[in-house]
């Protein structure tokens, strides 16, 4: 009876769990359809970002080696005993500080020996310079005295040329005078003549008349005083005569004068035209012999180039002996070895006493002022960088710290086998934390957009027509906008065009949207100050040189 009895109350108990899980699943399922009903109505949940204004920086990282900008390696040009040594590795030194002197005795010996060869060579090289500087003196002297000989006898003969015309000239002028006088002298017998043919012509007349009128007077018809007068007309013709033969005669006897003129004149001018010929003839030859005195006294400048060969070669072993001398002393002075640069002594190989030789290593000196920070990079970040650029160090050692840089050398030829580029960058280690051979981590930065209009990346998607956003207006719709992207990073993508700073863009959405669909703000940190932070959404962040790597 009790069995029966806690059996009925089992049942019963089990009948109303199940009644009632039974009655609670259809109130969920009532439930679940009201909200699928609810849900098929409702504008869909979405988040979003604000886009702002902010600067978006790639970088680029790679771990490279400390190296030092000068190794210099001290290595001696002559032998001999180290004398001097007293660096250790560790030890600073500076530019002329005496590093190694070598024993200097066998230069020495060779400096004292070419010093005396350079005496010789230079005694020798006066000797034949005052000998050829006696012949010059004495050669050129001749040669300006035949010259002014020249000079003379070429005066003489012009002299000579001008006096010879002249005498001819004077000459031929006496002759073309008596010449002249010839003429007046026959023009003067010709008048003469004249006047005695006119003076017998006229006696002839006076005979005439007079032996008329004596014939008229014995006829009795003309008076005694006729005759007379007929006689004394007839004497003085007479006379006209006479006087007229006596001009002739002077006449005659005047060219007669001029013609031993012209004659006298006529052999002087011969004697001129042949005296002047005679000496021009003879200051001819004496410029001449003049002429050839100087000829033989420029042919002994012959002898020149064989004195001027002599000294060439004189000159030419003092130079030798001069460049040993020089070079002997150059080994001199290699005897003491100095710092170039300062720097620290990392390596010391040979001890004071020992034998030094050329091309053996003695010390090695490295400046650690400034140290390059090595590293290799891609082609498409070397062409990105740029000498000058600042770059961020790091070290493993020095945690939490990061050293500026500047890219001091890119070489334009990747390596062969990599096919990376070697970048340089020098930093400043006047306080000697970094050592050659340290590791490091060199960030520079490839792309820089400043003050460029951000959206966060999952809200920009990409269809058929290229980049899009959806931006949710005021009035609680999306707006889908084609736009322009820029450069970017991690996070953000720049926009170009298409957005504007404090625009909304969504950035998840529960169902697909349509270009005007509303939608309502949902889920966690949605909105300016939400899960994407104050600073990251509003503001305007500075990236560190050290963000990242390249992207």
């Amino acid at each position: 009876m009790r069995r029966w009895v806690i059996a009925l109350i089992v049942f019963l108990v089990l009948g109303g769990m199940i009644g009632w899980r039974l009655l609670q699943q259809r109130a969920q399922t009532q439930a679940l359809a009201r909200q699928r009903a609810a849900s098929s109505t409702a504008p869909p949940t979405v988040q979003f970002a604000v886009a702002t204004v902010r600067d978006i920086v790639n970088s680029f990282s790679a771990t490279g080696t400390i190296e030092t900008t000068q190794d210099v390696k001290i290595t001696p040009k002559v032998s001999g005993r180290i004398n001097y040594l007293v660096v250790q590795e560790g030890d600073v030194v500076h530019p002329g500080q005496v590093l190694v002197r070598i024993d200097p005795a066998q230069v020495e010996a060779q400096v004292q020996q070419q010093q005396a060869a350079v005496a010789e060579a230079e005694y020798r090289l006066t000797q034949a310079q005052l000998t050829q500087h006696a012949n010059d003196v004495t050669v050129q002297t001749q040669i300006r005295q035949q010259e002014a000989m020249v000079a003379n006898e070429r005066a003489a003969y012009v002299q000579a040329q001008r006096n010879n015309v002249s005498q001819v000239q004077a000459a031929q002028a006496a002759v073309n005078d008596a010449q002249a006088k010839v003429g007046v002298a026959n023009a003067g017998i010709a008048n003469a003549q004249a006047g005695v043919n006119s003076a017998q012509a006229n006696l002839i007349n006076a005979q005439a008349s007079y032996n008329r009128t004596y014939t008229l007077y014995k006829q009795g018809y003309v008076a005694a005083q006729d005759v007379d007068n007929a006689r004394t007309a007839l004497n003085v013709q007479h006379a006209a005569v006479t006087a007229a033969q006596s001009q002739v005669r002077s006449a005659t006897a005047a060219r007669d004068s001029a013609v031993a003129q012209l004659q006298g004149a006529q052999q002087q001018l011969t004697i001129a035209k042949t005296n002047g010929a005679a000496a021009v003839e003879a200051a001819r030859a004496q410029l001449a012999q003049a002429q050839a005195a100087l000829e033989n006294a420029i042919a002994n400048q012959a002898q020149t180039p064989a004195y001027q060969q002599n000294l060439k070669a004189l000159r030419a072993t003092v130079d030798v002996a001069r460049g040993a001398l020089a070079n002997a002393i150059a080994q001199r002075a290699d005897t003491v070895l100095t710092a170039p640069l300062t720097g620290v002594v990392t390596a010391r190989l040979q001890d004071q006493g020992s034998t030094a030789s050329p091309n053996q290593q003695i010390l090695e000196i490295q400046a650690l002022d400034q140290v390059w920070a090595t590293i290799a990079v891609p082609e498409q970040v070397a062409t990105r960088l740029h000498i000058g650029q600042s770059a961020a160090v790091s070290f493993s050692t020095y945690p939490g710290r990061f050293f500026t840089a500047h890219v001091g050398q890119i070489n334009p030829a990747a390596d062969v086998q990599s096919r990376l580029f070697t970048v340089r960058a020098i930093l400043d280690n006047t306080q000697h934390l970094f050592r050659p051979g340290m590791f490091a981590t060199v960030t520079v930065v490839t792309e820089r957009a400043s003050h460029v209009v951000a959206v966060r990346r999952e809200a920009v998607q990409t269809d058929a027509n290229g980049p899009y956003v959806l931006v949710i207006t005021p009035a609680q719709t999306v707006e889908r906008r084609q736009v322009v992207r820029g450069i970017s990073d991690a996070n953000y993508i720049a926009i170009l065009q298409g957005v504007h700073a404090g625009e909304r863009v969504v950035t998840l959405s529960s169902y697909p949207l349509r270009d005007g669909q509303s939608v309502q703000i949902g889920g966690a940190g949605t909105g300016s100050p939400g899960a994407y932070g104050a600073a990251g959404d509003s503001g305007t962040a500075q990236p560190t040189p050290a963000q990242g790597t390249r992207r």
